[in-house]
């Protein structure tokens, strides 16, 4: 990608968070919503954003749907704030990754909870490497 098309990137994801926080009044967006990246095609026309929001799985399907009527509104609004040839068609995805690096961590801390510390390094002494937890409780 070019350093050209990741600017705009970040321009897209801070324009776009600020109309939905100032201009944006739409019930169904009354839930906590963050634009965790803009991808942005190479020839500018289109681009997908991702969103983070929080709360349950239908907060986040109702708070897609308000997006994504916003749609057309966001473009007109950021063809007037942007000096671009094209302004990009927006569409919108909903971004998983937060919920399932935590899901990940919880998976980590449960392990970690339930497996006996090993003695299996020479000496008798548990592993103490870069990927090791600290022991915490005990």
């Amino acid at each position: 990608m070019s350093r050209r098309v990741d600017r705009i990137n970040g321009v897209l994801r801070q324009e776009i968070s600020q109309l939905l926080s100032r201009q944006i009044k739409d019930p169904r967006l009354n839930a906590i919503v963050t634009i965790t990246q803009v991808q942005t095609s190479s020839d500018l026309r289109t681009a997908r954003v991702l969103l983070s929001v929080l709360g349950d799985r239908e907060t986040r399907e109702r708070a897609l749907e308000g997006i994504q009527s916003a749609a057309t509104f966001l473009r007109r609004e950021l063809r007037d704030r942007l000096t671009l040839r094209y302004t990009p068609f927006l569409t919108f995805v909903l971004d998983d990754s937060m919920e399932n690096a935590d899901h990940l961590l919880r998976l980590m801390d449960r392990i970690q909870k339930e497996s006996p510390p090993e003695e299996s390094q020479a000496g008798g002494q548990p592993y103490e490497g870069p990927l090791s937890f600290p022991n915490v409780g005990g």
